[in-house]
């Protein structure tokens, strides 16, 4: 299977949801990583404006929420379900990490569809509904403060799993700027440059040849790590060409006739 036939067998499953900003954040993180099955289970709020709001464009995935009357009804047909919980619980499946989940999870979906299961705003899931999944999967936040929105908590998962899906090598944006880069500079340019930089530092006493020190060693350790080009040793060159013969704005009022007293 493509890695978008993988995502397209995931399911976001949120149960009980308080607050139509939160329903459309959660859309909007799907559609960002190529998630778009979204299900609401007793939503306790409308798919209203706010939502839409929220939803900064993915709509078609608000408009194609299924939403269902328990969560045993949003979870028919799939082969795995993993809940979201950051309390740890004595009754129910034992909680991973999200890194540890995400891999077995999206194996999973060569069988049948998956599910993953976030709880209400406040309260969290119910033991109850985190009974009916195989999996606790856990986001790893601060200790002290581990109170995460739940589209962010979203968002992290989808990331994870369409990293997961593509290898952690996804496609980047459709439209890229054009790469500006030239051909890599010639050694011999390169050792030009180096006799040009020396002599005008020299020339402006910068660098005493007589005391050479370790300047010139560790300006070639510093363009050696920039990988120069051949436009940049140009440029380079240029700057050097214009401190040795000046033809600036500053040099040119120089030559303007002095202000009559």
């Amino acid at each position: 299977m493509t890695p978008q036939v993988i995502l397209d067998r995931v399911r976001i499953v949120l149960c009980r949801t308080s607050h139509p900003g939160n329903i459309g954040a959660a859309a909007r993180a799907m559609k960002t990583m190529g998630l778009s099955r979204l299900y609401l289970v007793q939503p306790l709020c409308a798919v209203d404006e706010v939502a839409t709001a929220r939803a900064a464009g993915a709509d078609d995935v608000l408009a194609e929420a299924a939403v269902c009357g328990s969560l045993a009804e949003a979870l028919a047909g799939c082969v795995h379900a993993a809940a979201l919980s950051a309390r740890l619980r004595d009754l129910g499946p034992v909680a991973v990490g999200v890194r540890e989940a995400v891999g077995p999870m999206l194996a999973q979906t060569a069988v049948g569809d998956v599910a993953l299961v976030f709880g209400n705003e406040t309260s969290g899931l119910s033991n109850e509904e985190l009974q009916c999944c195989q999996q606790a999967v856990t986001i790893p936040s601060n200790p002290a403060y581990s109170s995460l929105n739940l589209g962010a908590a979203v968002q992290v998962m989808a990331y994870e799993l369409r990293m997961a899906a593509y290898g952690g090598l996804p496609p980047g944006p459709a439209t890229q700027a054009t790469p500006f880069v030239s051909v890599p500079a010639a050694i011999d340019d390169i050792e030009r440059f180096y006799v040009h930089l020396e002599r005008v530092l020299a020339q402006t006493g910068f660098h005493d040849p007589a005391r050479p020190r370790r300047l010139m060693p560790k300006l070639r350790r510093l363009f050696a790590r920039a990988g120069l080009e051949k436009d940049e040793i140009n440029i380079l060159r240029g700057i050097l060409d214009s401190i040795e013969k000046p033809t600036g704005p500053k040099h040119r009022s120089q030559a303007v006739e002095p202000e009559e007293k």
